[in-house]
């Protein structure tokens, strides 16, 4: 194949040079005899490889042309055309569904159509973006060509089928043989370096529509009305997506938006609960007390650690606790409750609506029998026999040999987690170490009226510096472990894309939901619970001194936790998805001739666009999954955690339009049903969010014991008082100590003042009593009271959940019926064109009869 030394057609053209033969599919790599290297030996073989690889293509009926690039004469584009017979021999062997007649029934309803006044504005418009005809379809037969809606054969095939097509072939090319072992696939080239990319083109450049008339310019279309920023109010043009990246990426974006408008429900609830708290904070009675000079002033605090740390004065926390009524109040119980019914919802819904683009998308009986992944059927040298066709096939490895593979995986995760818990332990003593600091460093003033004190406590400090430090760890843990998780799946060796998928997306998330969480979880269930009192505290490690949470608890500081990670997670990833491709692009633009754009052709245009890789939107997936768990797992102590995840989503559905049409490379189409394993993994997050919820209401917030005091302190033995009130709960929460009772070890700073007694959180018994500093009944009170919330409000959600998942179909009645009508017509279809097939074949076969017959009866003339 000789390499074409000049471009004669048109910079947006998609055809070979002769303007017929449309390119399908386009190879680069970099000619070795103008390479500036001494490598001679390997690039030989690298030509030889290629020359191969190349030779069997053409010789499985593929058509090539080279090119050399205009801007960097080392560059060879090799693009690649499927001629009908091979279109037509590989739909039939990848069960390609395509159109029988076309079909009027389907009809695209919506559930808003009694509101078509309201939501045409945001709608794409019809007139640019016109509506695709629907068909009736089936698996493609060549036998039974005769019977598919074939008005122009080029067409017949859209380019993304063609597309799929030409990759399954360059996936299955064999360009070397090695002890009677093939090596294969475009995908090992390319990591080779053999080639430098392979991909499908851009129909047109995205800003501009293509100069040939023929072209329908849908990138340009998808830019317009999905990717631009003045489209952010408009809905998805879903179909024009799936019709040109295909069902896999289809449904990502049709999953992503209806998760968005699931949110904005879960927004306004949320804001809601948290005007209700903000409105309602000068009415916290407890918050009073705190900030009260004659309560909160006069009660002094046993110190929270030993030596340096002095007695301080309650009131120095209240700016916390008036943050804290906020987010600790009535409303938070009530967003707990709506969002354990809330996430069932979403999950019942969104399975309709998968359902529904199932059924429009015609993947409902999807026959694409999934093929063995081309690397691991270059692993294949052992033979065995297949218990069911009883007949010999090759695998990578024995029984044994996958078990030893597995088990080293497992091992290899293992110690990832076990990292992570240990950077979650070195957090943890960082906060107890540099508590001590800031206690001996900012200011000491008994009665909090240092500015600086007023609002930098020690407690905040720490926490504040704690999940910045915890969030550079995780982002720098996570970027380490994806390319290491992508190392083990590797060595596992799926057999197909999906098993690979499915093990790399449990592995990915399994690793990322400790990673993300660990600190969330230890501040909820861990921080201040098992602290001990101060004449006998807990110690880490037999050194460091647990930390203790704030007189309200450590739900404010769980808020903060949330809020950082959320927020500096959103951050991040923009960084990553935008602004690097866009530099990286930027720069590739830099290196060209100015202008030269608007003459290469645009398979090069595309070439110095960014690859999207191996796994797609797995990591948009992943990124997405991981938000989900913050808007359910903690949503009791953050209720604006749905109102931020849905500015992030709204953001994100452009943005991530924006990358696939303007910064990389057209992804090769893929079909899919459904978005696969995240599925069952967002039902197991909601499934958990329920008990986390309500272990954050019992435990990490104030909420129970506030309800206990407000019952039981009206009647004896608690109290006497004639109305239910929460006057004097700060005082009935705060247990005394006498100061010397202090050893040697914790004795404390006494530079502020001599005092007989301090307090500290947790009821227990006072100094003097026959039980000192044990545990006393009003604590067991409390602790039942936890319990029996716990376990009350998970049975409610959950007996709620049930009732809503068994009320609400997967499937609608109405789609239901749309399926069996289309199969029953397409079947009836078939049925009718085979017996005209088999009719027309016996009128024929008896006119042929009937003429021998005449032949023989006819007299014979001699």
């Amino acid at each position: 194949m000789g390499i074409s030394e000049e471009f004669n057609g048109k910079p947006d053209s998609l055809f070979f040079n002769d303007g017929q033969r449309r390119i399908d599919f386009v190879l680069v790599y970099e000619d070795e005899r103008r390479k500036e290297t001494n490598k001679k030996g390997s690039n030989e073989k690298q030509r030889r490889k290629r020359q191969a690889y190349e030779s069997n293509l053409m010789c499985d009926g593929l058509q090539l042309e080279a090119t050399r690039s205009l801007l960097d004469d080392k560059l060879v584009f090799v693009k690649v055309h499927a001629p009908w017979e091979v279109l037509c021999t590989y739909a039939e062997i990848m069960h390609i569904k395509l159109p029988l007649k076309p079909n009027d029934l389907k009809t695209r309803s919506s559930a808003f159509d009694n509101f078509n006044w309201f939501t045409k504005v945001l709608q794409v418009d019809e007139s640019i973006i016109k509506p695709e005809q629907e068909f009736f379809t089936a698996p493609f037969e060549k036998n039974r060509m005769n019977d598919f809606y074939i008005q122009d054969r080029d067409t017949f095939f859209n380019p993304a089928t063609r597309s799929r097509i030409v990759y399954f072939i360059l996936s299955r090319v064999n360009y070397q043989v090695v002890n009677n072992v093939k090596k294969f696939g475009i995908n090992r080239l390319v990591s080779s370096g053999i080639y430098k990319a392979a991909f499908p083109l851009h129909d047109c450049n995205f800003s501009r529509q293509s100069e040939d008339l023929s072209c329908p310019n849908e990138r340009y279309l998808l830019y317009r009305e999905w990717a631009h920023p003045r489209s952010i109010y408009k809905k998805q043009p879903l179909d024009l997506i799936r019709k040109y990246y295909g069902e896999k990426i289809g449904i990502y974006f049709a999953w992503l938006g209806y998760y968005t408008q699931m949110l904005l429900l879960a927004a306004v609830v949320g804001v809601a609960c948290f005007l209700y708290g903000y409105f309602n904070q000068n009415n916290c009675t407890w918050s009073k007390e705190v900030c009260d000079p004659n309560i909160g002033g006069k009660i002094i605090m046993c110190p929270q650690c030993d030596k340096l740390c002095s007695f301080w004065n309650l009131s120095i926390t209240c700016e916390s606790s008036k943050k804290l009524c906020i987010f600790d109040s009535f409303g938070t119980l009530v967003f707990a409750v709506f969002m354990g019914v809330w996430v069932t919802l979403f999950l019942e819904f969104w399975k309709r609506r998968q359902a529904e683009l199932e059924y429009e998308w015609d993947t409902v009986e999807l026959q694409q029998e999934e093929q063995a992944r081309p690397e691991y059927e270059a692993q294949c040298t052992h033979v065995v026999i297949n218990e069911i066709t009883q007949e010999e096939e090759r695998v990578p490895f024995t029984t044994w040999g996958k078990c030893i593979r597995i088990t080293l995986c497992a091992s290899a995760v293992f110690f990832w987690i076990l990292l992570i818990i240990a950077s979650v332990i070195g957090i943890i003593v960082y906060r107890l170490s540099v508590f001590i600091v800031f206690s001996a460093k900012l200011p000491k003033n008994l009665n909090g009226t240092d500015p600086i004190q007023k609002y930098l406590t020690p407690q905040t400090a720490t926490s504040i510096t704690a999940s910045l430090i915890s969030f550079i760890i995780i982002m720098i843990l996570n970027t380490i472990y994806e390319k290491v998780a992508i190392v083990i799946t590797n060595f596992e060796l799926p057999r197909t894309q999906t098993d690979y998928e499915n093990s790399l997306t449990m592995k990915m998330f399994l690793f990322q939901f400790v990673n993300y969480y660990s600190s969330c979880f230890y501040i909820a269930f861990f921080k201040g619970k098992f602290v001990g009192y101060p004449g006998d505290p807990v110690y880490w490690l037999g050194k460091y001194r647990n930390e203790e949470c704030d007189p309200g608890g450590c739900l404010l500081e769980l808020t903060t936790q949330l809020t950082i990670i959320m927020g500096g997670k959103a951050i991040w990833n923009n960084i990553q998805e935008v602004l690097l491709p866009w530099i990286m692009n930027l720069i590739g633009r830099c290196r060209t001739v100015s202008g030269a754009e608007m003459r290469t052709p645009r398979w090069e245009q595309d070439y110095h666009l960014q690859p999207m890789g191996k796994l797609g939107l797995f990591y948009e997936y992943l990124e997405m999954i991981i938000q989900f768990g913050f808007v359910t797992l903690f949503v009791a102590s953050f209720p604006l955690a749905p109102l931020l995840a849905l500015v992030n989503n709204i953001l994100e559905i452009r943005v991530d339009a924006w990358k696939l049409t303007t910064q990389y490379r057209r992804m090769v189409p893929e079909k899919a049903q459904d978005i696969g394993a995240w599925q069952p993994i967002m039902q197991g997050i909601a499934i958990l969010a329920v008990v986390t919820n309500a272990m954050i209401i019992a435990f990490t917030s104030d909420m129970i014991p506030r309800l206990v005091y407000y019952w039981s302190f009206s009647v004896p033995p608690y109290g006497d008082h004639p109305h239910y009130t929460m006057e004097g709960y700060i005082n009935n929460t705060l247990s005394y100590y006498r100061v010397a009772d202090f050893r040697g070890r914790e004795n404390p700073y006494t530079g502020l003042g001599n005092y007989t007694t301090c307090r500290y959180r947790d009821f227990r018994n006072p100094p003097g009593h026959p039980q000192e500093y044990k545990h006393n009944i009003y604590y067991w009170h409390v602790i039942a009271a936890k319990l029996a919330f716990i376990i009350v409000m998970e049975h409610v959600i959950y007996s709620v959940k049930f009732i809503i998942s068994y009320t609400i179909p997967d499937v609608s009645k109405s789609t239901k019926s749309k399926i069996k009508r289309e199969k029953y017509l397409t079947q009836k279809l078939l049925r009718e064109n085979h017996l005209k097939d088999v009719t027309k074949n016996i009128g024929v076969i008896v006119e042929k009869m009937v003429e021998v017959v005449d032949n023989n009866l006819r007299p014979k003339v001699d």
